[in-house]
């Protein structure tokens, strides 16, 4: 008689509803909720009239959506004497950024792609007061460089800030373009030698199109701090060509008039846009970037 029962093989499945599965996804749940929180009463905050906000429940969805909050911090907000919103400070913070980032991550790529596979005399050395300045405190730095930019004609200028930054940002992107070319074989660089071609010729035909995950790092890294900074923008510029983040100060702490918190809480959300759209446009190359090596050695 043949018996049909069949025992089955390989391991018991676990439960799902373990203490350790609980308490991991427990813990997840709690630092989810601990962030999203404060970004969900903004942007609820900011959809609502200063009638619905008095009421008191700041939890509440609108009742009555309304953009109009967006639209004054965009365009009519008061920054001081000027009464145009951060439009004004949108465009200087670009005007910033842009030729920031692309100075600072060019200098730092070539930085570590010669600390790599062109050591010179003294690079170490080299190597070793870059790395000591991502350590430096940036306050203890603040007067020496106000003395540096009156004495270049840089001072309040947007030029200026833009020095600033590419230099401040060079420690640290330089040991990460470092870390990252130390990644790639040597024998791929040897090889390229053998067949000719030159530092440039290596560096363009080879490493630049092998390192898009970690110039993507960099980019993410440089447009967060550029764009969120606060003391360089106040210190070294002035009214006219604040960034973006110091006219967000001036309307969120102006002691003109009635507070006006949905106008605070649009202003704040339109200065933090843009580093937030590039994590979610680019957020799977920035994990790929620190997985190849951003971190290594």
């Amino acid at each position: 008689m043949v018996n049909n029962h069949i025992v089955p093989n390989g391991p018991k499945p676990k439960s799902i509803f373990t203490a350790r599965n609980i308490m991991l996804y427990g813990t997840l749940f709690v630092v989810a909720i601990y962030y999203i929180l404060p970004l969900y009463v903004m942007i609820v905050t900011s959809l609502k009239g200063m009638p619905e906000i008095r009421l008191g429940n700041i939890f509440a969805p609108p009742l009555e959506v309304t953009f109009q909050p967006w639209v004054k911090a965009w365009s009519t907000a008061c920054t001081g004497l000027n009464c145009d919103g951060l439009s004004r400070g949108f465009w200087n913070s670009v005007q910033i950024l842009i030729p920031s980032v692309v100075l600072s991550i060019i200098i730092a790529s070539v930085n570590g792609y010669a600390l790599v596979n062109w050591k010179f005399k003294g690079s170490e050395v080299f190597f070793a007061v870059l790395l000591f300045g991502a350590f430096i405190p940036y306050q203890v730095m603040i007067y020496p460089i106000v003395i540096l930019l009156r004495e270049m004609g840089l001072m309040g200028s947007l030029w200026g800030l833009v020095l600033v930054h590419t230099v401040f940002g060079m420690p640290i992107l330089t040991l990460l373009f470092r870390n990252y070319f130390s990644s790639v074989p040597e024998e791929l660089f040897k090889a390229a030698r053998i067949d000719g071609a030159g530092f440039w010729g290596i560096y363009f035909r080879i490493m630049l199109p092998m390192a898009v995950p970690i110039f993507v790092v960099a980019m993410i890294l440089q447009v967060t701090g550029i764009w969120n900074d606060f003391l360089f923008g106040v210190i070294y510029t002035k009214p006219d060509i604040y960034p973006m983040t110091v006219q967000l100060n001036n309307i969120v702490n102006s002691v003109q008039g009635v507070k006006e918190y949905n106008v605070n809480m649009a202003a704040t959300l339109l200065t933090g846009l843009v580093p937030l759209v590039l994590y979610f446009v680019s957020g799977k190359l920035f994990v790929r970037g620190i997985a190849a090596g951003a971190v290594k050695g």
